[in-house]
């Protein structure tokens, strides 16, 4: 019962902590990345309760939505210790949420099961349609552009330059989202994501195609 109230409560947290998020990072992106995540626990294994805490808070403490992220971090520990939260498990959840994030890529794999599912969950929301949604509402809400064809793919990104350098909500699928199927860690994530990815395909072909005023 500790856990059920716990991730009540958690639920409750991080929707308050994100209510005026418009960047596509709000409370149901999280709501489906924890879904996704214990959709593919039940096929993979791993310890739900982790599992579920950490998709629930991957989010609060992300560089893109906070501006001092250390502030975020003793935030996080510190509510999480007044809710008896174990101090192995603790520090479980926290070094899933602060080593799956993209930056650029290049990063070491999550090292446990319960962080390869949590990544691969995330990851799953970035893709497909509803990546393709949340692409263009975070170009708009950080005032970038929708395509400019003079801007280069840039094919090797630091993580500086990933987050700082000049893009586009299109060429943000080159340099990222089209990537992510190749990297899924498990097998359903990576069944899952052949669908998403075709059909980010399909969409980048008909955009060029009504960019470019071909019939």
């Amino acid at each position: 019962m500790m856990n059920e109230e716990m991730i009540i409560r958690t639920e409750q947290w991080v929707k308050e902590k994100l209510a005026h998020d418009r960047s596509g990072h709000d409370w149901e992106h999280i709501r489906r990345v924890r879904d996704n995540a214990l959709y593919i626990a039940r096929i993979e294994g791993g310890n739900c309760f982790v599992i579920e805490l950490a998709a629930l808070l991957h989010d609060v403490v992300d560089d893109k939505l906070v501006d001092d992220v250390d502030k975020a971090y003793r935030e996080l520990r510190e509510w999480l210790a007044l809710q008896g939260m174990d101090a192995i498990a603790m520090e479980e959840i926290i070094h899933i949420i602060s080593t799956m994030s993209f930056k650029g890529g290049g990063r070491p794999s999550m090292s446990t099961l319960e962080g390869k599912i949590v990544q691969d969950a995330d990851r799953l929301d970035a893709i497909g349609a509803i990546g393709i949604a949340r692409t263009f509402m975070y170009a708009g809400a950080k005032g970038h552009a929708m395509y400019d064809e003079e801007v280069k793919v840039r094919e090797t990104l630091t993580e500086k330059e990933y987050r700082q350098g000049k893009s586009t909500a299109v060429h943000h699928f080159y340099e990222k989202l089209l990537k992510l199927k190749d990297l899924m860690n498990t097998s359903a994530a990576k069944q899952l994501a052949e669908e998403r990815h075709e059909h980010m395909e399909r969409f980048l072909q008909q955009f060029m195609k009504e960019w470019n005023g071909l019939q």
